[in-house]
């Protein structure tokens, strides 16, 4: 809308393409989308402008100077046929709609398009899915397939438990018990898990279309006049509202519950989607409180917290389901208290959320070969539990972090702050994550396997490099 707004102004030659396929992951929502319907229903006025035109000129007298009086009318005509010519407004040539599978007429209407002067819109209707069945029918659905009969277009995979169901799941238990509880959805209702929540609460739920930073404004408003506010956003996507969650939630402490699905790497959905940066930028503003949970049952309980709490709380969730350890230990949710998984007197491992899994496992590795050595859940990035987590320390005097986010500014460089704070100079520090650069495509395992924080490398340079610890 700014770069439109910015064109239309400058009168610059260019062209847009608006692709049009009624979509935006979810069904298309909003006064835009309703505007763009009326445009694609009303070709009867485009059409009768073009013959009307054609009649006149044939006029024997006359017939130019009509047309040219008629052309003073022309905005007010189409105000009364059209009422919402919007790109024509702000000051671009409006072409179409044209059938986007159709390519000739496409591309004689891109011929057209590149001979007028000043900025030019061509709108362009497609269908999502077109020409197979399964897709048209179910079209978010397909957005984003797994394995599927070709025949059918029935799913091959078995649907297991993820994150995403749990937090669906979840949320419709509190907001059973608790009716001020909202959801937001940024065009996300299927991937966030709030589809069933939407069909239970049709008139506590909210789609805003692919408008992130809406979403937290949105919902900032909605803090303020008293309701429970839950914003389920994937990791990459929340970075285009770091703005509204600084002005409009943190700066003024709202109770919005901010959950973070597809933290970490999410594996094939490629580069621009990692969610390696959350903890970093989250944790850098002030009043929030940031969390991590390290299997289903913890995260159900810091949904439950934080709905409670009063104060802006972000939780980040990876996708897929959670890992394969069964933890008898689900200590009770205190604002800023770690949990200790094991104790030990040779090296403290300390991680957050899924990685949580990987330092027990790492633990089991080490202790085959007589070490002692001290698992610490996070839990909070903020606020940290810096009372408990320094008495490990103090205790082991070798510390290592493990998170699934960039090491500036996450885990690793909170607890390297502490230590240093706190003098421990005689400590052996080292960090586990993703480097400063952006993760390409591939696998989790593989990611990981690349970047050395499978278990069995991070164990493996724990033993073998003497210069890193003191064990």
């Amino acid at each position: 809308m700014e770069g439109l707004n910015h064109a239309g102004s400058l009168k610059t030659k260019l062209i847009v393409i608006l692709n049009d396929n009624e979509m935006s992951i979810s069904k298309n929502v909003g006064g835009i989308s309703l505007l763009l319907s009326k445009a694609r229903t009303r070709k009867f006025y485009r059409n009768s402008s073009k013959y009307i035109k054609k009649a006149v000129q044939k006029l024997p007298k006359g017939g130019n100077r009509i047309i040219k009086a008629v052309r003073k009318l022309k905005y007010s005509i189409k105000q009364l046929v059209l009422p919402n010519m919007f790109f024509e407004d702000i000051g671009f040539k409006y072409l179409g709609p044209i059938d986007g599978h159709d390519i000739e007429k496409l591309e004689n209407i891109l011929k057209v398009s590149k001979d007028l002067n000043g900025p030019v819109l061509v709108h362009v209707v497609t269908k999502k899915g077109k020409g197979y069945k399964p897709a048209e029918e179910n079209p978010d659905r397909f957005h984003s397939a797994s394995n599927f009969d070709i025949e059918t277009g029935e799913s091959k995979s078995k649907k297991s438990k993820d994150y995403s169901k749990v937090f669906g799941d979840k949320i419709i238990s509190l907001a059973e018990k608790n009716k001020d509880i909202v959801c937001i959805t940024a065009a996300m209702k299927d991937g966030t898990g709030l589809t069933e929540f939407a069909n239970r609460f049709p008139d506590r739920f909210f789609d805003v279309g692919i408008a992130e930073q809406h979403a937290l404004g949105f919902a900032a408003g909605l803090a303020k006049a008293g309701k429970v506010p839950v914003v389920p956003i994937y990791s990459s996507f929340y970075q285009r509202a770091f703005d509204q969650v600084i002005h409009d939630i943190a700066i003024q402490k709202l109770g919005v519950v901010m959950c973070v699905d597809r933290a970490g790497i999410v594996g094939n959905d490629g580069e621009t989607h990692q969610g390696i940066f959350d903890l970093s930028f989250f944790g850098m503003i002030p009043n929030l409180t940031v969390m991590a949970p390290k299997d289903f049952k913890e995260f159900g309980n810091m949904l439950e917290y934080a709905v409670n709490l009063k104060k802006p709380v972000v939780i980040r969730y990876p996708r897929g389901g959670e890992g394969s350890f069964n933890y008898d230990i689900h200590e009770s949710l205190e604002e800023g208290k770690a949990e200790i998984i094991k104790t030990g007197n040779d090296l403290s491992i300390i991680a957050i959320g899924k990685m949580v899994d990987k330092a027990v496992e790492i633990s089991n590795i080490l202790e085959k070969q007589g070490k002692d050595v001290e698992v610490i859940n996070a839990r909070f990035l903020k606020p940290l539990d810096e009372e408990g987590i320094l008495k490990s320390i103090i205790k082991t005097k070798n510390v290592i972090t493990i998170e699934d986010n960039i090491l500036k500014g996450g885990l690793g460089s909170t607890i390297e702050e502490l230590i240093l704070e706190n003098g421990l100079e005689n400590t052996e520090f080292k960090k586990y994550g993703y480097p400063d650069e952006f993760v390409k495509h591939g696998s989790v395992s593989e990611i990981e396997e690349k970047y050395g924080l499978s278990a069995e490398r991070i164990a493996k340079d724990i033993l073998y490099n003497k210069e890193l610890l003191k064990l």
